[in-house]
């Protein structure tokens, strides 16, 4: 069931709940007060008959008389008085007894000195009539034409309008329902044009900027982050066919011409290590693959404890130098750092990943293969600065340094894949700290704040 006709079908529920509830209470309520009503006029009409029977301003034939000529245009209440023995003593119509007393219901009305019941569709009350120092019982009885008649019609209006309002209900609920989801009616139409080739489309937004405008905003902003994915990734494997696909070609030309006559035992020796260099470098490119592939891990997937700054720093040291013993490493740390500022919650392993980036590129792009790393507090934030002298890095390189694959003029005779400051980045994003790179006077600056 679409939600239109479903938001249609519950408001007309509620609103016909509603309705019957207000109806039934008010046509309990006007019959009721008819009933009440109606007792009273019985009572009065009793009190009124027994004045006149007993003060003698009617005899009881001219008291027939009007009653004859009464009913013949309304209903008229019939009367009955009783002595204290029982005793019939006028009656309205006596071969017309709608009540037919009998001494039981005489004695309950002498005992509790009024009563009121229903007979049949009649009602009647009895009372007591006291009267030159005796009490005498009355009883009247008529059936409420006008009355009932006034209920009915009541009912017959209420369930006539109920029904013609529920059906106007339901036909503004569906006006007023379409009216409100065409919004979203809009949007489907537009969703269904997006395809994973159409990435670039984007929803309209709506004038009033109420749920529909939230729900378009943030649709388009996943969209946005979908298109940039795709991007990335379309690039991503674009770049690392490339980059697998030259040491595999180097690989088959070397084997190709090695198959191709008798060489020297010092030419295939030279075939031989030029294919292991290639070798390394894909394992390389692997290694760094993988490592990118943890960094971009959901962070909640990756496993934080506390550690120790100065350590992985220490550790990265001590692979870096055992892994080239040409570079030079200074290291650095502010004695008056205390303890509590080098702990942080992280991954060691892909710290440790970072800081060889860093320590690695720092030595690789600088003449004499040193780097001077710096451990202090700025503005109580532990500050860790990777410098080496070299070329400089232009301030138009500093947007695309941290971009995958982005290879800057200066290391190009290096080989590399452009992966490693963009892995470094990342990690050090997913620590909630900050990389900055800066550049002067043949000085290149790595500084991590956290």
């Amino acid at each position: 069931m679409k939600v239109r006709t479903r938001l249609t079908l519950l408001f007309t529920l509620v609103t016909a709940m509603l309705m019957s509830f207000y109806g039934i209470t008010v046509y309990f309520s006007s019959k009721e007060a008819r009933e009440k009503s109606f007792y009273a006029e019985l009572n009065n009409e009793a009190e009124a008959k027994a004045n006149l029977f007993f003060q003698g301003e009617l005899n009881a034939r001219e008291m027939h008389e009007l009653y004859k000529n009464n009913t013949q245009t309304l209903n008229e209440v019939q009367v009955a008085i009783y002595d204290p023995e029982f005793n019939l003593i006028y009656h309205d119509d006596a071969k017309v007894d709608f009540v037919k007393e009998n001494r039981q219901m005489l004695s309950n009305i002498f005992k509790n000195k009024q009563i009121s019941f229903y007979l049949n569709d009649f009602q009647v009350i009895g009372m007591v009539y006291p009267h030159d120092g005796k009490q005498y019982a009355v009883t009247a009885a008529a059936y409420d034409q006008y009355g009932y008649n006034s209920v009915n019609h009541l009912l017959t209006i209420s369930i006539i309008s109920f029904i013609i309002i529920l059906a106007l209900i339901y036909l503004a609920g569906l006006f007023l329902s379409k009216k409100a989801l065409n919004p979203a009616v809009e949007m489907v139409d537009q969703i269904k044009k997006v395809t994973a080739g159409k990435l670039q489309l984007r929803l309209n937004y709506s004038e009033e900027k109420g749920e529909f405008y939230e729900l378009e905003k943030s649709f388009n902003q996943m969209l946005e982050r979908l298109d940039n994915s795709f991007n990335a990734q379309k690039h991503f494997v674009s770049n690392i066919s490339h980059e697998l696909n030259t040491p595999l070609a180097a690989m088959t030309a070397e084997l190709e011409l090695a198959l191709q006559k008798e060489y020297p035992s010092e030419e295939y020796q030279k075939i031989i290590q030029n294919t292991l260099e290639d070798v390394q470098n894909m394992s390389r490119l692997s290694s760094s693959l993988m490592n990118l592939a943890k960094a971009s891990y959901d962070p909640a997937e990756i496993s934080f404890s506390e550690i120790r700054i100065d350590e992985i720093l220490l550790d990265s040291y001590a692979k870096i130098r055992k892994e080239n013993p040409r570079y030079s490493i200074q290291l650095n740390l502010d004695p008056s750092i205390e303890e509590q500022k080098l702990i942080h919650e992280g991954n060691s392993y892909l710290l440790l990943v970072a800081f060889n980036n860093l320590i690695d590129n720092a030595c690789k792009y600088s003449p004499d293969n040193t780097c001077i790393i710096n451990v202090t507090l700025v503005s109580d934030h532990l500050s860790i600065e990777f410098i080496n002298k070299g070329s400089s890095v232009s301030a138009k390189e500093y947007q695309n340094i941290f971009k995958p694959f982005y290879r800057s003029e200066n290391s190009l005779h290096e080989k590399g894949y452009g992966i490693g400051l963009y892995l470094t980045e990342k990690i050090i994003s997913l620590h909630h700290a900050q990389i900055a790179v800066s550049s002067q006077e043949n000085t290149t600056t790595f500084q991590i704040i956290w």
